[in-house]
C-alpha cells in the first residue's frame, strides 16, 4: 500500500506499532436512515453525568513511546513530554525512577535507539516542526554531536550493523529531493557512501549484515515494486525482485536477522496485504505470513528467536508474537485491557516490553521477563486527578452511505447522552489522504466527549486498511464520493435518538481539515466546522510538496491529480476559491512552519471568509508545524475547540 498517503498530509504519527491483546470493541452495522434500534435501547438506561475535565487535566497525562533495550537489559529509551516537550529519558527495567537524558525546551526530540555495547543513545530532533530532522548522538558524558551537520538537510536512522561495528543513515544533503545511504563507524562516526540514489528511490530496509539494501519504486499509486541491490557488489545495480502483471503493491517490511531473507507486504493474491518470503540466494517466494485483513508489519528480535507480527483488523491491530523454531505464540501474563504498542526484546531475548492503550487509558510502558508469570508497570500515564472511569470507550459502527456502499466509523457517546438529554455531535475526518481513525487514546477527543459532544471518526473510501478496493475509491474523486461519504456519516448521527440532530458539526486535521471545509463550502450539512491545518488550495499544495517526498511525487498525482493537467479539477475542489458558498462558523487552527500544509493556506481561507462576513476564528502556532507537539500548544487548540463549539454549536 503506497505510503504517500500516509504520510505527506496525514497527523503526524508516533513511530510505534500500535497492537491489540484484545477485543473491546462492539461491531453493529446500521444503514442509513434507519434508526440504530441498538442505539435506541441503550440510550432508554439513565445517562450519568461525569465529571469534567479540562483540556489541561487532560494534557497533564504524559504521552510515552520508544522500547529500545540497552545493551546489559537494565533500562529501555524512552521518549515522553513530562516538562511539555517531548525528550529522551532512561527508564529502568527494575521500575526505578526514570532519568531524563537529554533537555529541550524548544525543539521537539525523539529517542532512537541505544548503542548496541554502551550507553550512547540515538535521537533525532528538527527545528520548530519544519520536519528537517538530524540525527544526533549522545555521548557517554551527556555532551551532545549533531551526526548529520548541514542547512536545509533531512536525515533519518536506517539501521545497526550485526557485527556492531556500524550503522546506516539516510540524508537528502546531496540532492534535496533523494536520500543517500551512508555507513557511520560507531567509534569516531566516520562515514562512507554506500549508495548514491541519483534515481530518486523510495529507500526500504538494509539487511543487517550490511549487504542488501532494498529499494522502492512507485509506478502508480495502485502499482509498485521492490528492487534489491548488493552493496557488496562493484556497480550495486538495482535488481528486480517483484516481477507482476497489472497493478500491484508491494512494499518492504524486514530482513530476518541471518540477512538470508527479505519479508515484504504484496497485495497481488487479494484484497489485502499479506507478509511473503524471498529467500535472496535462489529468488524463491513463498508466503510468510496472512489474514481477512492488512498484515501491518512483520519484524524479528535480533536474534531473531521470535517473530512479531501485526493484523490491521477494523481500527485495531492484533498482535501474534512467536517464536520462530516451533512456530508456538508465546504466552503473555495477565494483563489490562487494551493494546499492546512498543513491543521489543532485549539483546538475548529473555526481556521484552511493551506499550498498553486503550481509549480510555494513554500507553502505559510494561516490562516482562519471558515465562514470568507476570510484568512490571513501569509508568502511571494518566493524570492521577482523573479517573479513568468517566472516561469513554469507543464502538465501531457502520452505515450506508449514498451509493449502498458500507462506510465503518469510531464512535464515542458521552456519558450525558440519552433519550432525554440528546448531545451535539462531531464527525470526525482522520488525515491523508488514505489514513485511518482508530481506536485508542487520543486526549483531544476525549476532552470533547468528556465536554458533551459525541464523535463519529467516519472512515470514507479511500481509507487503508479495508481492502485495495476501497482505498482506490476516492482516486480523483476528492471532494465527491468520499465527502458524501463524510455527509451520510452525519446523516447516520441522525438516526441515533441520544444525538441531537441539529447540532452536528466537522472536525478533521490536514487532509481531514480539507474535508472539514469542502463540507461546509460544498453542502450546507454542517452547522460549524473545525480545519486543523487543512488544504484549501489544491492548486499551490500540489505544486510546493517537500522535495523529500519526490519518490512519491508520480503516486500522489495519480491520486489527486497532476497540477499541470488537472489545474480545473483541483480549482473547483479547493474551498478557497468557493469561500462565498460557506455561511456557518468556522475555526481554523494552523502550524507557521508547516511544511506540507502551508501558514498561507489558512491565511487566506480566514481572510476570504472575513471578506464575506462569516465568523471565523484563527488560532496560529508560531511554533509547530504539521501537528502539535508541544504540551501548552495542544492544551491551547483544545481549549479553542471547546470554547469555539460552546459559542456557536
Amino acid at each position: 500500500m503506497n505510503q504517500s498517503r500516509y504520510l505527506w498530509l496525514s497527523m503526524p504519527l508516533i513511530f510505534t506499532f500500535i497492537v491489540s491483546c484484545s477485543d473491546n470493541s462492539t461491531e453493529q452495522k446500521s444503514t442509513s436512515p434507519v434508526t440504530d434500534k441498538t442505539e435506541v435501547a441503550k440510550s432508554e438506561k439513565k445517562a450519568i453525568k461525569p465529571q469534567q475535565y479540562s483540556a489541561a487535566e487532560f494534557f497533564k497525562t504524559i504521552t510515552v513511546f520508544g522500547s529500545s533495550i540497552n545493551h546489559d537489559a537494565t533500562a529501555v529509551l524512552v521518549t515522553n513530554d513530562q516538562n511539555g516537550v517531548f525528550n529522551a529519558y532512561r527508564y529502568p527495567l527494575d521500575g526505578s525512577a526514570p532519568t531524563q537524558l537529554t533537555q529541550s525546551n524548544t525543539d521537539t526530540i525523539f529517542g532512537i535507539s541505544w548503542f548496541p555495547e554502551d550507553e550512547r543513545i540515538l535521537y533525532t530532533a528538527d527545528q520548530g516542526g519544519n520536519e528537517l530532522n538530524h540525527l544526533f548522538v549522545r555521548e557517554l558524558d551527556g555532551t551532545i554531536k549533531d551526526l548529520t551537520e548541514g542547512e536545509k538537510l533531512k536525515a533519518r536512522f536506517a539501521s545497526w550493523l550485526t557485527d556492531k561495528s556500524g550503522f546506516f543513515v539516510l540524508t537528502n544533503e546531496r540532492d534535496s529531493k533523494g536520500f543517500d545511504v551512508y555507513r557511520y563507524s560507531i567509534t569516531d562516526y566516520k562515514r562512507q557512501l554506500v549508495f548514491q540514489n541519483n534515481d530518486n528511490w523510495s529507500i526500504g530496509e538494509v539487511s543487517p549484515n550490511g549487504r542488501w539494501l532494498t529499494l522502492n519504486q512507485n509506478i502508480s499509486n495502485s502499482d509498485s515494486n521492490i528492487f534489491l541491490v548488493d552493496l557488496h557488489s562493484a556497480d550495486k545495480k538495482p535488481s528486480l525482485i517483484t516481477e507482476h502483471q497489472g497493478n500491484v503493491s508491494h512494499q518492504s517490511y524486514s530482513f530476518t536477522p541471518d540477512s538470508r531473507q527479505l519479508i515484504y507486504a504484496t497485495n497481488e493474491y487479494g484484497e489485502f496485504n499479506q507478509a511473503w518470503s524471498i529467500n535472496l540466494e535462489d529468488r524463491k517466494k513463498s508466503v510468510f505470513y496472512q489474514a481477512n485483513w492488512d498484515v501491518a508489519f512483520v519484524y524479528f528480535s535480533d536474534d531473531g528467536k521470535y517473530r512479531v507480527a501485526g493484523i490491521n483488523q477494523d481500527g485495531q491491530t492484533r498482535i501474534d508474537i512467536a517464536e520462530v523454531a516451533s512456530g508456538n505464540s508465546i504466552a503473555l501474563p495477565s494483563l489490562p485491557q487494551g493494546d499492546l504498542r512498543g513491543v521489543n526484546f532485549s539483546a538475548d531475548s529473555k526481556k521484552m516490553v511493551f506499550y498498553i492503550n486503550s481509549d480510555t487509558s494513554p500507553s502505559n510502558l510494561f516490562s516482562f521477563d519471558i515465562g514470568a508469570p507476570s510484568a512490571k508497570r513501569l509508568t502511571q500515564t494518566l493524570n492521577p486527578d482523573m479517573d479513568e472511569q468517566q472516561l469513554v470507550a469507543s464502538e465501531v459502527k457502520r452505515f450506508k452511505s449514498f451509493d449502498g456502499l458500507e462506510i465503518p466509523g469510531i464512535l464515542y457517546k458521552p456519558k450525558t447522552a440519552s433519550v432525554e438529554q440528546k448531545v451535539p455531535a462531531l464527525v470526525w475526518v482522520h488525515g491523508g489522504p488514505g489514513g485511518q481513525s482508530r481506536k485508542g487514546y487520543r486526549a483531544a477527543i476525549q476532552h470533547l466527549v468528556n465536554q458533551g459532544y459525541a464523535i463519529f471518526a467516519v472512515n470514507n473510501r479511500g481509507s487503508s486498511g479495508y481492502g485495495k478496493t476501497f482505498f482506490h475509491l476516492d482516486d480523483k474523486k476528492h471532494g465527491e464520493d468520499d465527502l458524501q461519504d463524510i455527509v451520510y456519516g452525519k446523516k447516520y448521527l441522525q438516526t441515533l435518538s441520544w444525538v441531537d440532530g441539529d447540532k452536528i458539526g466537522i472536525i478533521g486535521g490536514s487532509y481531514g481539515g480539507y474535508m472539514t471545509m469542502a463540507a461546509m463550502a460544498f453542502t450546507d450539512e454542517f452547522k460549524v466546522g473545525i480545519d486543523i491545518f487543512g488544504v484549501t488550495n489544491w492548486q499551490r499544495t500540489l505544486k510546493n510538496i517537500p522535495p523529500w517526498w519526490e519518490a512519491f511525487k508520480k503516486s500522489l498525482y495519480d491520486e489527486l491529480g497532476d497540477p499541470a493537467t488537472d489545474a480545473d479539477r483541483h480549482y473547483a475542489i479547493s474551498p478557497l476559491f468557493h469561500a462565498d458558498k460557506i455561511k456557518n462558523p468556522v475555526l481554523i487552527v494552523q502550524g507557521a512552519n508547516d511544511p506540507r500544509v502551508l501558514q498561507v493556506e489558512s491565511d487566506e481561507m480566514v481572510a476570504a471568509m472575513k471578506k464575506n462576513h462569516v465568523p471565523v476564528e484563527y488560532v496560529l502556532f508560531p511554533d509547530e508545524g504539521h501537528g502539535f507537539r508541544k504540551k501548552a500548544n495542544r492544551i491551547t487548540a483544545s481549549d479553542a475547540y471547546v470554547a469555539f463549539l460552546k459559542k456557536h454549536l
